[in-house]
């Protein structure tokens, strides 16, 4: 029997590698500078930055670090097969640190004025994790 395969339904959920290592050294509190600079290819510690900074009043710093993470990101996203679009799903932790990084890059270009940049950003975000867009814009 000949399979076919269900082109209506989309490309499967691209899932990122965890990097438990880094994922642990984060959680148990260590700086985020300290962690992305040991494990520059994830994406958490660059989001945790670029909240940081945010939250301090530094909308440009802010979106330097959550366009590494996102740039980070992307290429652990290709890596996993990632065509360019379909779903990343908020439920697998790994994907998180990205999903965050999208989330700070769209609010950091929102703030310092580039509307397009941001708008592109956070329909990425919808459109990649519905759920993830709402945890984090609450929209």
């Amino acid at each position: 029997m000949e399979s076919h395969e269900n082109l209506i339904a989309g490309p499967p959920p691209t899932l990122l590698p965890d990097l438990s290592e880094a994922r642990e050294a984060l959680e148990s509190g260590a700086q985020a500078s300290d962690v992305a600079a040991r494990f520059p290819t994830y994406p958490a510690a660059w989001a945790d930055l670029a909240d940081e900074y945010f939250l301090a009043g530094h909308a440009v710093t802010s979106y330097a670090f959550a366009r590494t993470g996102y740039h980070r990101g992307l290429d652990q996203l290709r890596r996993s097969g990632w065509k360019g679009h379909g779903p990343i799903p908020w439920s697998h932790v790994p994907n998180r640190g990205f999903l965050r990084c999208l989330h700070a890059l769209a609010r950091a270009a929102q703030s310092i004025g580039e509307k397009d940049e941001a708008e592109r950003c956070f329909q990425f975000l919808k459109d990649s994790s519905a759920e993830a867009s709402k945890e984090l814009t609450g929209r």
